[in-house]
């Protein structure tokens, strides 16, 4: 029996879906209970499956009743990510797109929904299925077409593309562009050869100098820096990097080496920016945008004297400025009303989990301690965070 066999059997018995309790939470007594009156191959397909529905509920509208796989769901777009990318292919005219390697469909219904025609593709035809039953939950199945192929690349000559390529099951946890698939030098050859293209890519990885003549839009959700999209050809625009935040759609765009913020003293107010706009490189621009002061050349924190409302910068109020001394930090919160506290740092190492058990924390106040570094020295900073920020 194979996969696609499973699923279409597991798509025709609704009701043992609909029974599958706590998530997806395995519950022996109940997978007992169901084995008596589904097949045992069911019973753990459909157990699997509801435990990916409850994980992807934050992230897609249609999780639900969505089709997923455990490794495809792990690299899988969110919904408002999706349709962010597919909005720069519909600016570029309304000439179809190829999806290559789509999964489960994520970024193919992202583009749908922007009104694109896409042509997915995938060597698995299990993903065919699931793209075809999920855009179909979006109500965009007449606009996506799958075609299976062992060689995804070989239909992309001439075409506008977007890739997402895989992590080989043996390097899940690899983030390097050479353990791929396609290769590296594949997908240069196909920014550097398609009349346009987006490769999205994980933030974290290591696309610095990979790819010439291209725009790089580092996208964050939330807060929470998600991927990395290599626009090339028609796609992509005059600027070298990009940092887009979402939901809210705010973006920052610049040449990391054209912008040269100050340093200045520490101010009434604390900014920390977006970690799409830190890993773009984008921090020195948007301390200009906003009239802001760096806490020290190595620190993406910044300062001011001003309240500011602004999506890219979560906002905090210093209310003690301490020396790196444990003894000094714990008598301060043996002194003060706190009960929660947040520990935050960029590139000063620091055990969080440690030093939480040593404070006295025994008030009602919520705060947040950075330790950061200022004019070269390691500082302890006590801050409450603005009402209304980010």
């Amino acid at each position: 029996m194979n996969d696609c066999d499973l699923l279409q059997r597991l798509a025709k018995v609704p009701e043992l879906l609909a029974r599958i309790p706590n998530g997806g939470k395995l519950d022996l007594r109940v997978q007992t209970r169901l084995r008596e009156e589904f097949e045992p191959d069911l019973v753990r397909a459909a157990f699997s499956l509801t435990e990916l529905r409850h994980r992807a509920r934050d992230r897609y509208s249609h999780a639900a009743d969505m089709w997923f796989d455990r490794a495809e769901l792990e690299q899988g777009t969110p919904d408002l990510i999706a349709r962010h990318k597919g909005q720069r292919f519909a600016q570029h005219g309304n000439e179809p797109v190829l999806d290559l390697y789509c999964g489960f469909g994520a970024n193919a219904i992202g583009l749908a929904l922007n009104g694109v025609t896409v042509t997915a593709v995938d060597r698995s035809p299990i993903s065919g299925l699931r793209t075809e039953w999920n855009s179909a939950l979006y109500g965009v199945a007449d606009r996506i077409r799958f075609e299976q192929a062992d060689n995804p690349l070989d239909l992309a000559d001439g075409r506008i593309v977007h890739l997402q390529p895989q992590r080989p099951d043996d390097r899940m946890r690899s983030l390097r562009l050479e353990d791929l698939q396609p290769t590296l030098e594949q997908m240069q050859a196909l920014a550097e050869q398609t009349p346009g293209s987006g490769l999205t890519l994980s933030p974290a990885s290591n696309f610095g100098g990979k790819f010439s003549d291209s725009e790089i839009e580092l996208i964050s959700l939330h807060g929470d820096c998600k991927e990395a999209v290599i626009w090339s050809g028609s796609l992509k625009t005059d600027v070298a990097m990009r940092a887009t935040l979402l939901p809210t759609g705010w973006t920052l765009a610049g040449n990391p080496w054209e912008s040269f913020s100050q340093v200045g003293p520490l101010n009434r107010y604390l900014y920390d920016p977006d970690p799409a706009i830190v890993r773009a490189g984008l921090v020195d621009l948007l301390a200009e945008t906003l009239q802001l002061f760096r806490l020290d050349g190595a620190e993406e924190y910044l300062t001011g004297g001003e309240v500011l409302s602004c999506p890219a910068v979560t906002g905090y109020e210093v209310v003690a400025d301490l020396p790196n001394n444990d003894r000094e930090i714990r008598q301060f919160f043996r002194q003060a009303d706190y009960g929660e506290l947040e520990i935050r740092c960029r590139h000063v190492p620091v055990d969080a989990t440690a030093l939480h058990k040593k404070l006295p924390l025994n008030g009602a106040r919520k705060g947040t301690l950075f330790f950061a570094r200022l004019d070269g020295k390691t500082r302890a900073l006590v801050a409450h965070r603005l009402p209304d920020s980010n």
